[in-house]
């Protein structure tokens, strides 16, 4: 399974790519309000960081502009995944970028059937978003299976990024449930590393190696 950074904080985006595991960015238009700065600077900017797909949104709802905006986007750089949400004039716009050869993710994607619309109409991913099904008493885990189910079932080159993680377990349920790629907020990163009896291994490591005599290089 593939990791993606969700955020638009070139910082944060920095920090993780630093440890060699990311693949990718995800945004959106509430991220970059959240952090500011000009939109197509920021997108251009997290392109020159992460060598992999960085999705970014396009914010109109009907179809002439959506392909507007999507065309603009995608000439930002050839790793430019652009996001549309799972509407109406969304899914046309999917199906024309599809033929000339634009990639899209199409999100805010809540059921199955929604994502079984996106792979018909050509989208290289969908974004299940996990913590908001959770939120309203939905299994968001049970739709990322069904979606998962399915695609291989049918044979699908669709990719499932597995959206809006709320914590740690959210990642390991994703990997265990076969998504492709799970889209993962900074904190949850830094809490992924994390595990109380590696802190107390390690503490213990280096109070034992105090008594370890060496050659000089090692402190």
């Amino acid at each position: 399974m593939k990791f993606f950074i969700d955020t638009a904080n070139i910082e944060e985006i920095k920090e993780i790519n630093s440890w060699g595991i990311l693949s990718g960015v995800t945004t959106n238009p509430s991220l970059i309000a959240k952090n500011g700065g000009v939109f197509e600077d920021v997108v251009e900017e997290i392109t020159s960081i992460v060598d992999g797909p960085i999705s970014a949104e396009v914010i109109s709802t009907d179809l002439e502009n959506i392909l507007k905006e999507a065309r603009a986007l995608s000439k930002i750089s050839k790793n430019i995944v652009v996001k549309i949400p799972i509407i109406e004039d969304g899914l046309k716009a999917v199906s024309i970028l599809s033929k000339e050869g634009i990639k899209t993710n199409v999100t805010l994607v809540f059921s199955l059937s929604q994502a079984l619309l996106a792979a018909n109409a050509g989208a290289t991913y969908v974004s299940p978003f996990m913590g908001r099904l959770d939120d309203i008493g939905k299994s968001g885990i049970e739709v990322v299976k069904d979606i998962q189910n399915a695609f291989l079932k049918y044979d699908y080159d669709t990719q499932i990024i597995a959206a809006s993680i709320r914590h740690t377990s959210h990642v390991e349920l994703v990997a265990k449930a076969g998504a492709d790629i799970a889209t993962i907020p900074y904190k949850i990163f830094k809490d992924m590393i994390k595990h109380d009896l590696t802190d107390k291994g390690l503490e213990k490591f280096l109070e034992d190696f105090k008594n370890v005599k060496t050659k000089g290089d090692l402190k």
